[in-house]
């Protein structure tokens, strides 16, 4: 039987990635990018609808504002390192969406991703959050 799910931050001071993982870990539930002036009342309909246990707030330079916010909410909040976290939601992003045309033939290391990632590295902020709470 699976637990309730966690909500993944990745904070930022225009927009921030959100994502909603269960475990076992597997597909995100949700995966966003919100304009930080719409992030709060976002968040706490995320929290309702997916039944959210807690928040695994991404330890970067805009987290003690984001953070916050997200305590206001009542939920446990963890903060967890962001080492790499870009770096590898960049791989994460192209393994979900391949290139493809003549960039399928450019190193994946040295692709762009044609829009922010944000959401990826929330994915990944929770993913990290989960395991190390499981060996707790």
């Amino acid at each position: 039987m699976s637990r309730p799910p966690v909500l993944g931050v990745d904070p930022g001071t225009r927009k921030c990635g959100v994502a909603v993982v269960a475990e076992p870990l597997g597909a995100p539930q949700a995966l966003e990018i919100i304009p930080t002036d719409q992030f709060g009342d976002r968040v706490v309909e995320l929290v309702r609808r997916y039944g959210v246990r807690a928040i695994a707030l991404g330890g970067g330079t805009h987290a003690g504002p984001v953070g916050g916010l997200l305590r206001g909410l009542g939920l446990p909040v963890g903060i967890v390192d962001e080492y790499e976290t870009t770096l590898q939601a960049r791989a994460r992003y192209f393994a979900a969406n391949p290139p493809r045309g003549w960039r399928r033939l450019i190193p994946r290391g040295m692709l762009m991703p044609p829009r922010p990632i944000d959401d990826y590295a929330a994915l990944l902020i929770a993913e990290r959050y989960l395991l190390n709470e499981g060996a707790t």
